[in-house]
């Protein structure tokens, strides 16, 4: 938990330094992830079938995931552990809920959530610390419940972003697909949709999983 916690200290700094100018590049760039769209309008009309429930934006940086989720028929909220993400987040998208905390802490009660989304988010912690996550994950997710991964996707290594004021700086890691679906399937969630495709700089992927209903086990549970 040692080596998690300076994980997310660094990444708070960093995100805190470039908030504002971080904002208006990442909206951009997802109006033109037509992929991107169409998983995200796929993960909400399976927890609408569901019958809905909250859904939280889990490193939801500025806010534009989560309006878009809202934008979709949920019941959605963002939770970030930079302040400064949040500040924006708040500004922008002022009919919406945000909230600073940190993945492997959430500030969120034993099954709350119909649904949760970590979009490009989950890319900051080392491939070895992923479960702490992901248990975390399928603890505010009710029996049931929807879990959305997107991420830049590799062979588990890792790039280091240039630093900011300070030294701030941040790594980011190429996540193996494979990898992270075993990590979701020990930490209980069946695993229900998997997509990988290539990106401007690093593939990319995307996984969906569930969380079995009362009743059910991982490998019975269905999408």
């Amino acid at each position: 938990m040692a080596d998690l916690t300076r994980v997310t200290g660094a990444t708070r700094a960093y995100y805190d330094t470039v908030a504002e100018e971080y904002a208006p590049r990442v909206r951009d760039a997802f109006a033109r992830d037509v992929w991107g769209r169409a998983v995200l309008a796929g993960f909400a009309e399976e927890v609408r079938g569901d019958g809905g429930g909250p859904v939280a934006d889990l490193g939801c940086g500025p806010g534009h995931v989560t309006a878009h989720l809202e934008g979709l028929g949920l019941d959605a909220s963002g939770i970030d552990l930079s302040p400064g993400m949040v500040a924006v987040a708040r500004r922008a998208h002022p009919g919406l809920r945000f909230e600073v905390g940190s993945m492997d802490a959430l500030p969120l009660p034993d099954g709350e959530l119909g649904g949760a989304v970590a979009w490009w988010s989950i890319m900051h912690t080392p491939p070895d610390l992923l479960d702490v996550l992901l248990a975390e994950f399928h603890r505010v997710l009710a029996p049931g419940g929807r879990l959305l991964l997107g991420f830049h996707a590799g062979d588990d290594g890792s790039y280091t972003g240039r630093p900011r004021e300070g030294g701030v700086a941040y790594a980011i890691h190429l996540l193996d697909p494979g990898r992270v679906a075993a990590l979701m399937e020990r930490a209980g969630f069946t695993v229900t949709v998997r997509m990988e495709g290539e990106g401007g700089t690093w593939p990319w992927a995307c996984l969906a999983g569930r969380r079995p209903p009362l009743g059910d086990d991982a490998g019975a549970a269905g999408s």
